[in-house]
């Protein structure tokens, strides 16, 4: 399943792009933004595979919204305007699609998206068939050095603006970097992001209380807030496990 966001200021053009996006099972729209503040916020609280970005939008535009991204998802252009095309690609952009937009171009640039992200995914270099071992450890920059950090040692991550901090339980690391660059890099089996600011360890998790998580941290009881955009996913994983 490959998570994608509509970016793009025309009603109508979102319509079209959802209509064909229905059209493709493979393909799960996460949300619709009209303009690309709207689209970091979204960017910030999901994990999104492929973008559909408008060009020509108020207050920034897609290419300009494009250069401030770190570490953007794929994009696929969709715009009215071809003269734009050259400095797209210069963006490494996947593809540029020219409105009005058909069905059958559509489904080529999601062809093209599906086999980059086929691509990103295959890594290491081992015989075909043999699968490489995961590390249970990440390595974090902090306090001018590269910290090692077990994974069954940390509780929780929470975010504090361009800063995280690792929660174990005697201890906490500091680290310059987003919440979503360090939730790119976390095994998706162990850890969960359950709020903008919090990634919890799901094996610290003791409790679920309304819309609180309780893990302990130092002896103590500690409750971190469910995110309504993350709830759904987090009470899939508890029922699986539930009695």
């Amino acid at each position: 399943m490959i998570n994608v966001i509509i970016v793009d200021d025309e009603p109508l053009a979102q319509d079209v792009l959802e209509t064909y996006i229905e059209k493709l099972p493979e393909l799960n729209l996460v949300e619709k933004c009209g303009n690309a503040l709207e689209a970091n916020e979204a960017l910030k609280n999901h994990k999104i595979d492929l973008m559909f970005l408008d060009i020509q939008m108020p207050q920034l535009t897609g290419i300009d919204f494009l250069k401030t991204l770190s570490h953007p998802p794929l994009v696929i252009f969709t715009t009215a305007y071809p003269n734009y095309a050259i400095e797209g690609f210069e963006l490494n952009a996947l593809d540029y699609l020219l409105k009005p937009i058909s069905l059958e171009r559509f489904m080529k640039a999601v062809n093209k998206a599906m086999e980059q992200l086929e691509l990103q995914g295959r890594g290491g270099s081992g015989a075909a068939g043999e699968e490489e071992e995961e590390p249970d450890f990440i390595f974090v920059k902090a306090d001018k050095k590269l910290v090692k950090i077990n994974y069954a040692d940390i509780i929780y991550i929470e975010g504090l603006k361009d800063y995280v901090i690792i929660r174990m339980d005697n201890s906490r690391v500091i680290t310059l970097q987003t919440m979503k660059s360090l939730e790119e890099k976390l095994p998706q089996n162990i850890f969960k992001r359950i709020h903008r600011s919090y990634i919890v360890n799901v094996d610290k998790i003791e409790a679920v209380v309304g819309n609180m998580v309780e893990v302990v941290e130092k002896n103590q009881a500690k409750h971190l807030p469910i995110g309504k955009n993350y709830r759904d996913e987090l009470l899939e994983i508890i029922n699986k496990n539930r009695l």
